[in-house]
This record gives structure tokens, sequence and C-alpha cells, in this order.
């Protein structure tokens, strides 16, 4: 069966519920677009939470880069991924790895996996593909 992403109002509802995101392949130079939608979230008032071995403990944003998924110890609700899509089945497996499953995994727009989609989807976690979440913020959510 093909993938389909979740609905418009899916999705909202996803981000109108969803507190704390993770941003796995989040940088920490400003000119990058995964800094820039990280802070667009965060200013949104999500709380972010980086995640990039390349540069885990230093400062991005006001929060403590983590080096992957898995050493992460609170409750997220997105996993929100700016890998290239043949790098996300690792990611998707960190993901069902977590200390407390997230509820959705999405991969940003041009992010397209469905063997990664499937594993996180077959672990109860909802995918989204190839949708910029700072655009469906801007779209969906009217606060």
């Amino acid at each position: 069966m093909a993938f389909t992403n979740p609905t418009n109002d899916e999705r909202r509802t996803i981000l109108e519920e969803a507190k704390t995101i993770a941003v796995v392949g989040c940088s920490n130079r400003s000119d990058r677009t995964s800094y820039m939608i990280a802070e667009a979230l965060q200013q949104a008032g999500y709380h972010v939470i980086p995640v990039n071995p390349t540069i885990a403990g230093e400062t991005v944003l006001g929060e403590t880069v983590i080096a992957s998924l898995t050493d992460i110890d609170t409750p997220v609700d997105i996993v929100n991924v700016f890998r290239r899509s043949e790098e996300t089945i690792p990611v998707a497996e960190d993901t069902i790895k977590m200390a407390h499953k997230p509820k959705v995994f999405w991969l940003q727009q041009g992010i397209y996996n469905e063997k990664a989609a499937q594993l996180v989807e077959e672990n109860g976690i909802i995918a989204i593909m190839d949708h910029c979440i700072k655009v469906d913020h801007a779209i969906l959510v009217r606060k």
C-alpha cells in the first residue's frame, strides 16, 4: 500500500497539540535551513531540542545540542528530520528506541523514504514526509 501523508486537518492537530520538537540535523550556523526552521519553531512557542552528533554539547538557540535521539530522556512530540532521504532509516531506528516514544516522525520538504516511514508506523508513530514543518505551521495553525 502506497504511503499517504496525514491530511491538513490531521497535521494541524499534530502541530496544535505538540509542545516539544527534536530537530535532527540542526545546524549551529544561522544561514542553514535547519537552524532557521528550528528558530521559527522556537519563536512559535515550541521547545526545540537540537540533535546533531557533530556539534553535541554546543549551544544552539539557547539549547544544548544532543548527540542522538536516544540520548533524550524527556518526552518529545515530533522528531523533525533534516537528513538526506537515504540517511533517514537510522534516524527512524533511533526514533523507535527513544525513552519516550514520540507521536510523529516528520521528514522535511524534499525528504522521502517509505522504508523509514513504514518502520516508525509499525511502531505506532505517525509518519509525515516531504512537508516543511514551518510552512505547515504558517498555513495550518492560526494563532
